[in-house]
């Protein structure tokens, strides 16, 4: 089978790039440092989303469904430094060439990882492969909006269309799934600041994992997946979730509610 690789990143204000680029004081701390550029922000545009060139990657964390079943996890340590942990995304799709799955990977977390990439002199190229190596990369590979090697649910479920892209909260939920439990991407930072890393990464874990389950669904409903081979595949993460120890599968579990 080919190997499915879900993926999450999570991200904080890059506080070391933003103060060179606002050319602020070297004794200038991360925090102020942010503070700067998110009012900068809101006076630019009415929000203090930061450009995506200015986030740093904080979690990546993926779910593997192959020959081998089905696991979930986050890469790298919780002190991992930047380039390294997106150095090892890129290491696991030179290992597996998987189909990559997201919500909102195009929009957001690939754009991320391609300018931090970048930044760090990461090498990927079985990512930017597009038929140069491999023909059947010309007609089918990860840089493609319109090709299935990454599938960003978010974007083809809104038939392309910005005006009706919907959040993955509301989608899980809606379909039975826990959703997001008791963080999201807003709070990232300020439970960075507070040291909580751990829990910023398994956030990021239950995200990938909401996202799988939406994907299954979606190969339910495309024909790809029988009833019977669909409930074996949510069955088997269940299963899976169940032998975990971590408090936050367990809170997982208690909310799933199909």
């Amino acid at each position: 089978m080919t190997p499915v690789l879900v993926f999450d990143i999570e991200t904080i204000p890059d506080t070391d790039g933003l103060k060179m680029l606002l050319d602020l004081p070297p004794e200038t701390s991360a925090e102020d440092v942010a503070n700067i550029a998110f009012h900068q922000r809101r006076q630019h545009n009415g929000s203090d989303f930061l450009p995506l060139q200015q986030h740093r990657v904080c979690a990546i964390s993926c779910t593997l469904r192959s020959s081998d079943g089905f696991q979930v996890w986050s890469l790298g340590s919780a002190d991992e430094d930047e380039g390294k942990l997106i150095q090892r995304f890129f290491d696991g799709l030179e290992k597996y060439t998987p189909q990559l799955v997201s919500w909102n990977g195009g929009g957001f977390d690939l754009p991320v990882l391609h300018y931090r990439g970048l930044i760090h002199g990461v090498k990927a190229p079985r990512y930017w492969d597009m038929g140069e190596d491999d023909r059947e990369f010309k007609w089918n590979n990860y840089i493609s909006r319109y090709h299935m090697r990454h599938l960003d649910l978010m974007d083809v479920l809104a038939m392309y269309q910005p005006r009706a892209n919907a959040p993955l909260n509301e989608i899980a939920q809606l379909c039975g799934f826990p959703g997001k439990l008791g963080m999201d991407g807003s709070k990232v930072w300020d439970a960075y600041k507070n040291g909580e890393i751990e829990a910023i990464r398994n956030y990021c874990e239950t995200d990938v994992v909401n996202t799988y389950l939406v994907f299954l669904r979606f190969q339910l409903m495309r024909g790809a997946l029988t009833p019977e081979a669909h409930i074996n595949e949510v069955n088997l993460v269940r299963e899976t979730l169940e032998n975990e120890d971590a408090p936050h599968w367990k809170e997982f579990l208690a909310a799933w509610k199909m």
